[in-house]
C-alpha cells in the first residue's frame, strides 16, 4: 500500500537538519514531558516534538475516530488500540499539519509555539505499557556463530532452527527507556574446569543488538493470526538491547533457557517508528530451505533494509563503533514471527514487545554482540583509552542507532543508550 505520507518529495515548513532521523516521512510516536507538561504523547520532526494532546484540543484531528484527550496519557496503548483504520489516517493529517504549504499549524504563532517543542527541552518515557515480552532468536549468522563456539562446528543450527520461528517469553517488567543505567547482574556461574558452581557479579556482560515490533489490537485465545494478517497488528518498531549476562546464562540455560541472565534488563528507544513509515525500506529476504510450513508462508516482503550500529563509551572517554549491521539479515520476518507467535491460540495484547533475537550479518564487523565479536574473548577490541572490551565493563555505556535510507529520505529511530553500573 501506497501512503501520501511517505512521500519521498514532502518537505516541512520545520526545519529538519540534514541528517536528522526525524523527516516529515518518518513521523514516529513518543511519550515526552517537560517542566510545563505532564507525560503525554508527541511526534518527533526534526529537532522538535509535535504535542499531539494541543493539536487535538484545538480540533486539528477532527472527524478521524479519536475519543477526547486520547494523547493526553503516559503511555500509547490507548491509541494504537484504535487499531490501523484509525492510526494509520492520523499519521496521514499529521503530514498534512507539518507540510510546508499548509497554514493551518504555521500560520498560528500562539499555537506553534504551545504545541511545537525542542527536543532537548523534553524528557522521555517508556511509550508503551509492555503486559508482554517475546524475544525471538531469527538471525541465522548470530545462531551459527554462537553454535561454533559452543557446539559442533558442522552442526552449529539445533534441529529445529530452520523449521521454526525459535523464541522464548522474557521479563517486561525490566523492560526501560533509553537513558536509563543497570546495575550489573548477580547469579551463580560455573568455570568449565570448576567442580562446582560460585554465586557473584556477571564477568560477561554483554549487548544483544536486537528490533522490536510492538502490537496493536489482538486476537481471543484460541484464534490465530496469519501471515497476510499479521501486518494489521504490528503498530511499529524501536531499537532494542537485550542485555545478556553470559556466564550466568551458560549455567542455568538447561533446561529452561534464559532467566536470570536476561531479566536484569532490556533498554528501548523512546521513538516508535510506524510500520507504514517503514514500508518504502522493505526488501526481500533469504529463501528459506527447508520449505516452511503452510502457516509460516507469506506473499511479498517482510525484511526491512534498515543499518545499525553500536558503540561503546568508556567512562569518561571517545565513543568507539564495534559493529554495523543491518534489520534485513534476518532469516525470520516479523510476519512470520507473529504467524507462529499464534498458531497455538496464544492471545497478543497491545503493546507486547517482540524483539528480533540479536542481528548480525554473515561477515566480521557485522556481529551483533560482543560475544561474537572478541569471538568468546580471543579477540578483544581496542577502546580509544588504550583499554580492551570483551565484554562490557563497569561504567560502559552501549549506544545503538539505526536508519534506513531510500530516495533520499533517512529514517531513522534515535538511538538507545544504557550505562552498566557496577552490582548492589
Amino acid at each position: 500500500m501506497k501512503y501520501k505520507a511517505n512521500d519521498p518529495y514532502l518537505k516541512s515548513w520545520v526545519e529538519v537538519p540534514e541528517h536528522s532521523d526525524f523527516p516529515i516521512q518518518n513521523l514516529p510516536y513518543g511519550i515526552f514531558s517537560t517542566k510545563e507538561k505532564s507525560p503525554r504523547a508527541g511526534v518527533a520532526i526534526g529537532d522538535f516534538i509535535l504535542d499531539l494532546t494541543e493539536i487535538q484540543s484545538v480540533q486539528l484531528l477532527n472527524d478521524l475516530g479519536l475519543p477526547e484527550r486520547i494523547f493526553d496519557q503516559p503511555v500509547l496503548n490507548g491509541f494504537m488500540e484504535l487499531g490501523k483504520e484509525v492510526t494509520v489516517p492520523v499519521r496521514e493529517r499529521i503530514s498534512e499539519l507539518l507540510q510546508h504549504s499548509n497554514t493551518e499549524l504555521q500560520g498560528n504563532d500562539q499555537l506553534r509555539e504551545k504545541a511545537l517543542i525542542p527536543q532537548k527541552e523534553a524528557t522521555m518515557h517508556l511509550p508503551v505499557r509492555v503486559g508482554d515480552y517475546t524475544d525471538f532468536y531469527s538471525s541465522e549468522s548470530h545462531a551459527t556463530n554462537v553454535g561454533t563456539m559452543f557446539r559442533d562446528p558442522d552442526n552449529a543450527l539445533l534441529p529445529n532452527w530452520k523449521h521454526i520461528p525459535v523464541g522464548y517469553h522474557g521479563r517486561a517488567s525490566s523492560i526501560v527507556i533509553s537513558g536509563t543505567p543497570l546495575h550489573r547482574p548477580k547469579g551463580q556461574t560455573k568455570a568449565p574446569d570448576a567442580s562446582k558452581p560460585v554465586f557473584g557479579p556477571s564477568k560477561r556482560v554483554d549487548f544483544e543488538l536486537e528490533m522490536a515490533f510492538i502490537t496493536c489490537g489482538g486476537n481471543k485465545l484460541g484464534d490465530s493470526i496469519n501471515t497476510k494478517e499479521a501486518e494489521q497488528y504490528i503498530f511499529g518498531f524501536t531499537i532494542f538491547n537485550d542485555w545478556s549476562a553470559r556466564d550466568i546464562q551458560t549455567w542455568e540455560y538447561v533446561p529452561l533457557g534464559p532467566f536470570l541472565a536476561k531479566n536484569f534488563g532490556s533498554s528501548m528507544s523512546p521513538w516508535i517508528v510506524t510500520y507504514e513509515a517503514l514500508e518504502p525500506y522493505k526488501v526481500a529476504g533469504p529463501k528459506q530451505e527447508p520449505e516452511v510450513f503452510p502457516y509460516l508462508k507469506f506473499e511479498g516482503n517482510y525484511h526491512f533494509d534498515v543499518e545499525l550500529e553500536v558503540s561503546i563509551v568508556p567512562q569518561g572517554n571517545k565513543e568507539k563503533v564495534v559493529t554495523h549491521s543491518n534489520f534485513k539479515h534476518m532469516y525470520w520476518n516479523v510476519v512470520q514471527q507473529l504467524a507462529h507467535h499464534t498458531i497455538n491460540g496464544c492471545n497478543i495484547n497491545t503493546g507486547d514487545v517482540y524483539a528480533s533475537g540479536t542481528i548480525s550479518g554473515p561477515e566480521e564487523g557485522s556481529y551483533g554482540s560482543m560475544l561474537e565479536i572478541a569471538w568468546k574473548g580471543t579477540k578483544p577490541v581496542q577502546m580509544p583509552d588504550g583499554s580492551e572490551r570483551k565484554f562490557i565493563n563497569d561504567h560502559d555505556t552501549v549506544i545503538m542507532r539505526g536508519h534506513g535510507t531510500k530516495n533520499g529520505v533517512r529514517i531513522g529511530f534515535g538511538e538507545v543508550k544504557t550505562e552498566i553500573l557496577p552490582a548492589k
